[in-house]
């Protein structure tokens, strides 16, 4: 029992090392696979300098569009890679200008990625 938390105490202590200081890790206390194990086991081995995560930034944009005044009105969205909301609903809007929708009758939602 104390083995095991002795054990845990120094694997958390190389994770905040780890953490505290990127450029320096310490070894691991397991061995490491090969690519051809890791390929056997069903695994795909990671790429080194590859995040785990891919962080989405920006809005998805949905307006009310028409192409002629007595129309109905129709759905476009538009990603924007923008952190603002009022720059990815004109940019929305330019947008759907150029996809041919002339007339843009209002903002149906503003959604965060």
């Amino acid at each position: 029992m104390s083995d095991e938390l002795s054990e845990f105490e120094q694997s958390i202590k190389r994770e905040i090392d780890a953490f505290m200081k990127p450029g320096q890790e310490s070894t691991p206390s397991r061995p490491l696979t090969s690519g051809k194990e890791a390929r056997q086991k069903g695994g795909k081995p990671a790429a080194a300098g590859q995040s785990a995560k891919s962080y989405k930034t920006g809005h998805l944009v949905r307006l009310a569009v028409r192409t002629r005044k007595l129309e109905t009105d129709t759905v476009f969205e538009h990603r924007s890679t923008s952190i603002s909301k009022l720059e990815a609903q004109l940019e929305a809007e330019k947008a759907a200008k150029q996809a041919g929708y002339p007339i843009i009758g209002y903002v149906i939602d503003i959604q965060s990625l």
